[in-house]
């Protein structure tokens, strides 16, 4: 489902850069279908989510939120 979701983000992503003229509408293609992008993209939100997820864990180990 995150892989949708990702692809779904860099075609909008990259739409936005072709309306301001940053990218041309093949590079834009290349960039929303390239799998190796996409797949960095996922490693790198499973890695933010984790990375949030284990600071709170800490934080309510710290402030005492946790029983």
């Amino acid at each position: 489902m995150i892989a949708v979701i990702i692809r779904i983000a860099l075609r909008y992503g990259a739409g936005v850069l072709v309306a301001r003229g940053l990218l041309g509408a093949g590079d834009a293609a290349a960039f929303s279908a390239d799998p190796d992008i996409q797949m960095a993209l996922e490693t790198a939100v499973g890695l933010a989510l984790s990375l949030a997820a284990e600071g709170w864990y800490a934080l309510a180990h710290r402030f005492h939120w946790s029983k």
